[in-house]
């Protein structure tokens, strides 16, 4: 299957290996989530396929173990992933979600709707300020998630609508740890429970927090295309606020525009990605010093790291390390931000092949946030692929990066 010239396209070598699958270009085309006229465009050298996404579906698609089979050696990606790890939080947080709708006792009393904002915000902080954070946060959730249903329930009219938006902050959360480390249907279910009650606040913002989520959700999902969608969704729910605007709303809208650039780098759309990145850009300037939005952790800051992340996303390492530059980060205060920009930073060396840089950015990006590195099948990815590669006295360190993350070298 991988016996092709050198000299092929990705375009042509996608043909060549889907003919011998014996797949019709429709059949292919729908295993991926993209229409026929789109793969026929790629096969036919009419359309750069820049996608890492789509990359990995394809090759997962016609049972290529690494992407660079239909790249010619251009990006090593495996193509089967790192698997996910499951966490120990996760059976009592399953348990409390299951059943907090029939057997809701608050552990702590009823609380008011603002004190409940105020316990979620808290969790919020120490998501972002913690080096652990799954462990951390997740042994806090179940009473958390109980205590939150008992408010809604206690209450009427704004009492009410105002714990559904501090019960919708909360499931973001929840989404958010469940990342990776959970069954889909356990963290669609966080999913949809934040826009359930977001619904129910009946609060521009709190729904539109809630379009953030969902977009969050479907690009992981590999639907790139109504992830932007959904973000602009959420956008449109809040422009007509701009001009009279909150620190919160314009943080929230800055985030969406941060999620649409990152699902359009992703989808190999680099001029809607540059157009969003502005917009964010733009937004930022808007705020008060030293403001940052907690759930997305939106600022100045953040917008040059999300630009980094599509640079990795376009497969223009070059541009997503030169954005790098400019950013110290030590200053970056949410530390699953921090190590996210290492790790973005590390893979763009590993795409320009430079694996001493890469394992250095991995590992600082590991010392930063064990957790935020072990539990994401991305980076757990890329420290396989560098113990794999590295050689000479590189490779004891790369070995012991990925056996850090529990990965077999």
């Amino acid at each position: 299957m991988t016996d092709l010239p050198a000299e092929l396209t990705t375009g042509e070598r996608i043909r060549i290996l889907r003919e011998r699958r014996g797949l019709s270009r429709p059949v292919l085309a729908g295993l991926v989530g993209r229409s026929s006229d789109w793969l026929k465009k790629i096969e036919n050298g009419e359309r750069d396929l820049r996608s890492i996404t789509h990359l990995v579906r394809l090759a997962n698609a016609l049972h290529i173990p690494d992407v660079s089979t239909l790249t010619g050696g251009d990006l090593a990606l495996p193509a089967d992933a790192v698997g996910k790890l499951s966490h120990v939080c996760v059976p009592e947080i399953r348990k409390a979600m299951h059943g907090v709708s029939f057997a809701g006792t608050p552990t702590v009393g009823v609380v008011s709707a603002e004190v409940l904002k105020g316990r979620v915000e808290g969790v919020w902080r120490l998501w972002h300020t913690s080096t652990h954070q799954r462990t951390e946060v997740g042994a806090l959730l179940p009473d958390l998630i109980r205590d939150a249903h008992a408010c809604v329930k206690a209450y009427d009219g704004d009492e009410r609508r105002a714990a559904h938006a501090a019960t919708a902050d909360l499931y973001r959360l929840v989404q958010r740890l469940l990342a990776h480390i959970s069954e889909p249907e356990l963290y669609w279910l966080a999913l949809d429970r934040g826009r359930s009650h977001s619904e129910e606040a009946d609060d521009p913002v709190t729904l539109a927090l809630a379009a953030w989520s969902t977009a969050i959700g479907q690009r992981a999902a590999g639907y790139a295309d109504d992830a932007v969608r959904t973000d602009e969704a959420g956008m449109a729910l809040l422009r007509g606020q701009l001009e009279e605007s909150t620190p919160e709303l314009l943080g929230v809208y800055g985030a969406l525009n941060l999620q649409a650039a990152i699902s359009c780098g992703l989808d190999g759309r680099g001029g809607d990605a540059e157009r969003y990145l502005s917009e964010a850009d733009r937004t930022a300037s808007r705020l008060p010093a030293g403001y940052t939005h907690t759930p997305s952790a939106f600022d100045a800051s953040n917008v040059a790291i999300h630009g980094v992340g599509v640079g990795v996303g376009l497969l223009t390492p070059g541009e997503a390390l030169r954005r790098a530059e400019s950013i110290a980060p030590e200053s970056i205060g949410s530390l699953e931000r921090r190590s996210r920009l290492l790790l973005d930073i590390a893979a763009g060396h590993a795409q320009k092949r430079e694996t001493a840089a890469a394992v250095h950015y991995l590992n600082h990006a590991h010392r930063v946030t064990p957790e935020g590195i072990r539990y994401v099948p991305s980076a757990r990815g890329l420290a396989g692929e560098l113990a794999r590669t590295a050689s000479g006295p590189l490779k004891a360190e790369a070995v012991a990066l990925a056996e850090s993350v529990g990965v077999a070298a």
